[in-house]
């Protein structure tokens, strides 16, 4: 099987066209294509009257070896990889040894739990949080009746933050060894839609995501695993051998328990931030790393689509449309676009009392009025919070308690009209746009809780990004505050084994350790943590041929 890709047809064109464009583009005869298949679709809308579909296809060919030869040279003409997954070991049927225990339940701890189940060693999940339909309860709870749960919220919980989220399923990771497409089949197979194998910006959305984390649940039960919900680790039991290397004993829990684990996976998302102050107390190495503030920006979704579509806005095919902005200004700070969710809402994202944080999230669909993306601003260790590993989630809590006083001390965001806050003035009344933010936005001036750099930057970008995107600085465009949570204010740094530097047996993985950013890349991490893990416990040298 060979693999083209690269090849491009207009946006109406018919399905018998991509046939025809395979056969033109490689010059075959009539017969020498007998199927192909689609694997990956995308879009080129940087003409707007002229979008073109662009796809990477698989073929099965007559004689593949004389059309590689033909084509000797061309990037776009190779031999279909092999994306199938491959175990590193299992364990034998009469296993006994050391349980691996998963700390967090969100996409990394999910993935980490499933190759662990499915290699045969029986792991155990804690999470702090509730399972996802109770959890959902509680969320709710927050957005409708300002009741925060700081245990189970949009952080805490079965599926983690990216449960209510856009669901993205894209990356930037560099990934040899195919490790997003075992990802995104066990997705499918837990229920996510089959076009998430093919679409070039895969999403899956919220209600959709509920169901599949359910289902992966029941597969790792199935296979041994053990989920322990409304459990928090609140201390880390580290022994110290005559060599003086530190290996991890055991975990304290939140019940009383003592829960002895020699091979821990540590999985806790960007928000564990006493987890965080725990390790560290405990001598673990963790390290500060960067991370962006700002708000949140909506506009009518149907600006966007014609913005990035023209008269094409509104097609079946292309769905809502989605931006990505970035600007260098003068003060030296990045301003860019962050997790974009077309046809979605703001959402409180708390996980704290006294606190206001936003996010972002749509459901599969992409129908609601509004897009909204983080409009955020980079942060640095050296530059910005200097001096102790966890200074920069002090400073998180700094702009999230003063976004709370500043929408009126009720989990209400702090918002401002764009128009407004370019104008340095507050506002006091909404235009045509209405925000999605839920418990309720309280206009007032976003200067009471970003910092001065980010409003600055902030301010120089926003025509910048109009000139872009038309539309995108209408004065009646609503910003809520505070957009925190971009990614892990902490590095738990860990060695090419996986292990934390000083800390045998503890394994740092996805986001919350710094080390992945969003649902695809922490679930990679997650498969490869498992593995050096399950690598530990069952070396492949053991493992005897079935």
């Amino acid at each position: 099987m060979l693999r083209l890709s690269d090849l491009t047809l207009p946006l109406d064109h018919a399905p018998a066209d991509l046939d025809r464009a395979v056969c033109d583009r490689l010059g075959l005869l009539p017969g020498e294509l007998q199927r192909l298949t689609v694997v990956r679709r995308g879009n080129d809308a940087r003409r707007k009257n002229a979008i073109k579909l662009v796809y990477t296809l698989d073929l099965v060919l007559a004689d593949e070896d004389a059309v590689l030869a033909r084509h000797d040279g061309d990037a776009h003409l190779r031999r279909t990889p092999d994306t199938g997954y491959r175990f590193v070991t299992r364990a034998p049927a009469d296993y006994a040894g050391p349980r691996p225990v998963v700390i967090g339940a969100g996409p990394c701890g999910l993935l980490a739990a499933l190759v662990l189940a499915q290699m045969g060693l029986r792991p155990i999940i804690v999470e702090r949080g509730k399972a996802v339909r109770e959890r959902t309860k509680d969320t709710w709870g927050l957005w409708r009746r300002s009741v925060l749960d700081p245990e189970s919220n949009v952080q805490f919980g079965e599926g983690g933050a990216g449960t209510f989220s856009d669901g993205k399923l894209y990356s930037r990771i560099k990934d040899p060894r195919h490790l997003g497409r075992k990802v995104l089949t066990e997705f499918v197979k837990a229920g996510a839609p089959e076009d998430i194998l093919t679409e070039a910006h895969p999403h899956i959305g919220t209600f959709r995501l509920v169901t599949m984390v359910m289902s992966m649940r029941e597969t790792i039960e199935k296979l041994g695993g053990e989920y322990r919900f409304g459990t928090r680790v609140d201390d880390f039991e580290i022994a110290q051998d005559g060599d003086g290397e530190r290996r991890l004993a055991g975990l304290h829990l939140s019940n009383g328990e003592f829960l002895p684990a020699s091979h821990v996976v540590m999985a806790v998302g960007h928000s564990a931030r006493d987890t965080f102050q725990v390790l560290h107390d405990r001598g673990v190495h963790v390290e500060a790393k960067p991370f962006a503030i700002g708000v949140r920006i909506e506009h009518p979704q149907s600006w966007i689509d014609v913005a990035r579509y023209g008269p094409h806005a509104g097609n079946a095919i292309l769905g809502p449309a989605a931006y990505a902005i970035s600007h260098q200004a003068s003060n030296g700070r990045t301003v860019y676009s962050f997790c974009m969710c077309p046809g979605g809402r703001v959402v409180a994202a708390t996980s704290e009392e006294g606190r206001v944080v936003t996010n972002g999230m749509s459901q599969y669909s992409r129908a609601e009025f509004n897009a909204n993306s983080g409009l955020v601003v980079d942060i640095t260790p050296e530059r910005d919070f200097p001096g102790h590993p966890l200074a920069g989630v002090a400073l998180q809590r700094k702009f999230e308690e003063l976004a709370f006083v500043a929408g009126g001390s009720n989990y209400k965001a702090p918002g401002q009209k764009l128009g407004d806050f370019l104008a340095d003035r507050p506002s006091s009344a909404f235009g045509v746009v209405t925000p999605s933010y839920q418990p309720g936005v309280h206009l007032t001036d976003l200067k009471a809780c970003l910092p001065d750099f980010a409003i600055e930057a902030i301010r120089e970008a926003l025509p910048v990004f109009g000139r872009q995107v038309p539309g995108y600085d209408h004065p009646d465009v609503v910003m809520t505050g505070v957009e925190t949570r971009t990614s892990s204010p902490v590095r738990i740094s860990r060695g090419r084994d996986f292990q934390s530097l000083n800390t045998r047996g503890l394994y740092p993985a996805g986001e919350g350790a710094g080390y992945a950013g969003g649902i695809l890349s922490a679930a990679v991490d997650g498969i490869r943590v498992a593995e050096a893990l399950a690598l530990e416990l069952v070396p492949a040298a053991t493992v005897q041929p079935a």
